[in-house]
């Protein structure tokens, strides 16, 4: 069903129930709105919505095309907002968006592609009448902090993973998957803070906007929100930070360790090298070498060889490279 849930509310009360069928009949009170939630309605059921509350054709046409950057823009003193909701599937950050429409006496909210219902939210604030006696705007707060607290886990997720990197970075060489990974959650980072800025400027007009659906005393309630949303902001950062300095920390540790083991290469070749240059001189079988009749030629040459090899093997000790 298109309809989660819909009733309407007096002094934060919860009243009655409503259903498509009804709303177009519906009378309101003066102190009484309707909450009614919507997920994934088809046009039908928007088209009576928009005939009963007098919903704005373009606001209508937004929330059926579901692909709108957050906003908040005002139609006929009612105001319509798009906030993107977040959630990670298979290791992806999986967007959807919450339509909300608030007038003087109702709220309607429309969501896509977002697998986080309002039902504890909706008992959440059925719980604290006094603060849903504010209305349809204190509703419109409690939801947008709704959807911005939906970030909070994806960026925890995130964190522990890229910490995790961090420590087997410094720990051994990164695979290629890993490597591609690091890729991959940057550019679902960048993908994010997209997103982000936003709805960052979202909450910041609703804070100072002036309409007849949002009162005085409610308006500084979205300051809230706009907190939460640059925390999530700046963590953002903090990780695309992280992922740039653990390719970079991966990298030089790479070029460490390839430095050191090319001079322990170049010393053991150097120490081989000895041997091999003697042996080949008096390989070579003239008759006029030196010393190739000695008595104890062979022991000498041996010795020197053992000699030069062993005092290359402890310089190369001393500077670091075996």
């Amino acid at each position: 069903m298109t309809v989660v849930a819909a009733y309407v509310y007096r002094h934060g009360q919860r009243v009655r129930a409503l259903t498509l069928d009804s709303v177009e009949s519906l009378s309101l009170a003066p102190d009484e709105f309707a909450w009614i939630g919507l997920f994934e309605p088809g046009e039908a059921e928007l088209r009576v919505l928009a005939s009963r509350f007098g919903l704005h054709a373009l606001a209508v046409e937004d929330a059926l095309k579901a692909h709108q950057l957050p906003k908040a823009e005002v139609y006929d003193g009612e105001l319509f907002v798009v906030a993107k909701t977040a959630q990670t599937q298979d290791r992806i950050i999986a967007y959807g968006e919450t339509h909300i429409f608030l007038g003087p006496q109702h709220i309607i909210t429309v969501r896509h592609g977002s697998a986080r219902a309002h039902t504890d939210l909706r008992a959440q604030l059925e719980a604290a009448p006094r603060l849903l006696a504010h209305g349809g705007d204190y509703v419109l707060h409690a939801i947008l902090d709704f959807v911005v607290d939906g970030y909070v886990p994806i960026v925890d997720e995130i964190e522990e993973e890229v910490l995790e990197m961090e420590r087997r970075a410094l720990d051994s060489f990164l695979a290629r998957t890993e490597i591609m990974r690091i890729f991959q959650i940057r550019g679902e980072l960048m993908r994010f803070r997209r997103i982000l800025g936003p709805m960052e400027e979202m909450a910041g007009r609703l804070e100072h906007l002036e309409a007849p659906c949002i009162d005085a005393e409610v308006r500084p309630y979205f300051r809230d929100v706009l907190d939460h949303v640059r925390r999530v902001s700046v963590r953002v950062e903090g990780l695309r930070e992280v992922l740039s300095s653990v390719f970079e920390v991966a990298s030089l540790l790479e070029q460490q360790r390839q430095g050191s083991i090319t001079r322990k290469l170049a010393a053991w070749a150097a120490i081989l090298a000895v041997p091999t240059a003697i042996a080949g001189i008096y390989g070579m079988n003239f008759d006029n070498m030196p010393e190739l009749h000695a008595r104890y030629g062979y022991y000498v040459v041996l010795a020197a060889i053992a000699v030069i090899c062993a005092g290359l093997y402890l310089w190369f000790k001393r500077s670091r490279w075996l």
